[in-house]
């Protein structure tokens, strides 16, 4: 009778194992939906690349509590209907015990509704969007400091510098309207005018007539810009075509590096927030393990958005490691709770059960006539 009860307990312990979508014996599964085709793919490759280092670091030592960890990386092109349907598959199909890494306001807000049915763990999202901040969500972790952090410290630095009027360049979307409520309460909050608004579609750059009415019609001090990489590109070019020399600052999202590659010539005094510190100059430990860990996967070029997925990845495995062997959804999100103020090596996050925005670290970086970006 004790041999059959025990029988029927170590079923039910495997049956439960089995229910746990993404997790076996020897593998966990997580899932990512990012652009990694398209005129914003720079930044969903730089994410999946950092993340697949420190995976793969983390494979090779043993993985994690036993378990290997697969990334199954799927292309959104930056559309948010491409985005639920990705999420669609990596939940039903692909059964995925987590998602990680999704690129983009519109694509993470066009996911939320089957992560929310789901209860999903949504890890270290590349976006500073309020809507994925306020109020808590107890399926969402984030690992940046938000768009309202960033518009901040822009302001206060224009104002410091005798700023008082801003145009606004924004795209028409979730993304470009969280960009652009996020300044309207920081310039208001320094005393600054914004003098117009402009917009520019996604995964577009027809940016004549938001130039004319920002550069020629409405001019300001300075130009503030919520846009992906190729779209702030063609308008900085086209204004110093105009002769206005900006100054012209970009939140984070941008992606700087692939910024600077379309602007060739045109990048000089070009700002832009950051919210990880600089992967160039690595004498912090988090950003000398980076650099070690992509020189092991054989990259040799940093940049930021890999760092952001090298990070996300840490505090991802971190929290993995701390929900244990018997590892659950429920397990992960308390486990990621409990990190509190957590040290990675001169970058903090800090979670708690009414807390999941990890970081408000942001930092102003110019870019030089070389194309060089400072610090």
């Amino acid at each position: 009778m004790k041999a059959l009860w025990l029988g029927l307990l170590a079923l039910i312990s495997l049956s439960a194992l089995a229910a746990e979508p993404g997790i076996t014996e020897n593998e966990i599964v997580l899932g990512q939906s990012a652009a990694l085709s398209g005129p914003a793919a720079e930044l969903g490759k730089g994410v999946n690349r950092g993340a697949k280092a420190y995976f793969d670091y983390v494979n090779a030592h043993g993985g994690v509590n036993g378990r290997k960890i697969k990334l199954i990386a799927l292309d959104d092109g930056y559309e948010p209907d491409r985005a639920a349907a990705n999420t669609q598959k990596l939940i039903k199909e692909q059964q995925v015990f987590a998602l990680f890494g999704y690129v983009g306001t519109p694509t993470s807000n066009a996911s939320l509704p089957l992560i929310n049915q789901n209860s999903v763990p949504f890890i270290a999202p590349f976006t500073g969007a309020d809507s994925l901040r306020n109020p808590l969500n107890k399926n969402i972790f984030n690992v940046r400091a938000g768009y309202r952090d960033e518009a901040a410290e822009i302001a206060e630095g224009m104002k410091k510098m005798g700023m008082s009027t801003i145009n606004i360049f924004y795209q028409n979307d979730a993304y470009g309207q969280a960009g652009l409520k996020a300044m309207q309460e920081a310039s208001l909050k320094y005393g600054i005018k914004i003098n117009a608004t402009a917009t520019v579609q996604r995964n577009s750059v027809d940016v004549a007539k938001a130039v004319d009415e920002l550069v020629v019609k409405s001019p300001a001090n300075a130009v503030f810009m919520v846009t992906a990489y190729k779209s702030s590109a063609a308008f900085i070019t086209a204004a110093r075509s105009r002769n206005y020399i900006g100054p012209f600052y970009n939140v984070s999202f941008v992606g700087t590096e692939a910024l600077v590659h379309e602007l060739k010539n045109d990048g000089s005094g070009v700002i832009v927030s950051q919210v990880m510190p600089t992967p160039y100059n690595p004498t912090r430990p988090i950003t000398i393990d980076y650099v070690k860990a992509l020189s092991a996967a054989g990259i040799n070029d940093v940049d930021y958005p890999s760092l952001e997925g090298y990070i996300g990845a840490r505090v991802l495995v971190e929290g993995l490691k701390r929900a244990g062997k018997g590892l659950t959804r429920e397990k992960l999100v308390s486990a990621l709770e409990s990190l509190g103020d957590y040290d990675l090596g001169g970058y903090r996050v800090k979670f708690s059960p009414t807390n999941h925005n990890g970081s408000t670290y942001v930092d102003l970086t110019v870019v030089d006539h070389d194309g060089r970006i400072h610090s």
